[in-house]
């Protein structure tokens, strides 16, 4: 059985404000869906383990969302994250990191999570990533002591996307400048258009609505 690793935040705001916030709940829980779908197994992670804080988790008319929010096992997994130190990476078949502004503030910057991630595509394992979550791609260091991203094409949220969403005024860095100075290249489309990348065995999404999209590539990639 394949097995995913999902890495989320444990950063409960958005940036240093005191809004509730961590991982967006729909962009965990439609990818995860196409997985489970597909027979594959998962474990969701955190730098220090223990409970997740999710948000957009009363969106009423998300059926999707919904009926993975109220399965038992998952609750136990985002209650119960395994820490980073917990992890043996070569139990997985690849990394999926959901976005949410909280991962800008851990993720975006952790070396340990980074240095896991390396391995496993070293391996020739699979990494993929949705809206803010290719945040958690930056930090990763291949061996040979390039950047993961230093020859990528990738998406992820946008400038226009946040200014539509009413965030870019608190979030800690804005995630496509990030990109585009990490990335050989940064690709969009119109805001909240579902796309998605693929460079390889790196996958991104740019937005919310492409989170279910990043998943079915995932699995295609996985079962090629």
């Amino acid at each position: 059985m394949k097995k995913i690793l999902i890495p989320v935040t444990n950063h409960p705001t958005l940036g240093t404000t005191d809004k509730e916030n961590g991982t967006f709940s729909p962009e965990l829980t439609h990818a995860l869906h196409i997985f489970l779908e597909a027979g594959y197994d998962y474990d969701i992670a955190s730098i220090n383990g223990g409970k997740a804080p999710l948000y957009g988790t009363d969106i009423e008319d998300d059926t999707v969302n919904n009926e993975i929010l109220s399965n038992e096992i998952f609750q136990s997994k985002v209650d119960n994250t395994i820490a980073i130190t917990e992890l043996d990476i070569n139990g997985y078949d690849a990394i999926y990191y959901p976005g949410g502004f909280g991962l800008l503030s851990d993720l975006a910057s952790n070396q340990s999570f980074a240095a896991l991630s390396a391995k496993h595509y070293e391996s020739g394992g699979i990494l993929a990533a949705v809206c803010h979550g290719p945040a958690g791609l930056l930090p990763i260091t291949l061996s040979n002591g390039d950047k993961l991203l230093a020859n990528k094409s990738v998406t992820g949220f946008t400038r226009e996307e946040e200014i539509d969403y009413g965030t870019i005024e608190d979030i800690p860095f804005l995630l496509e400048e990030s990109l585009t100075r990490n990335a050989a290249r940064f690709n969009k489309v119109q805001p909240w258009g579902v796309f998605v990348v693929e460079d390889g065995r790196l996958i991104t999404g740019q937005n919310p609505a492409s989170a279910q999209a990043v998943g079915e590539a995932l699995v295609r990639q996985l079962s090629e």
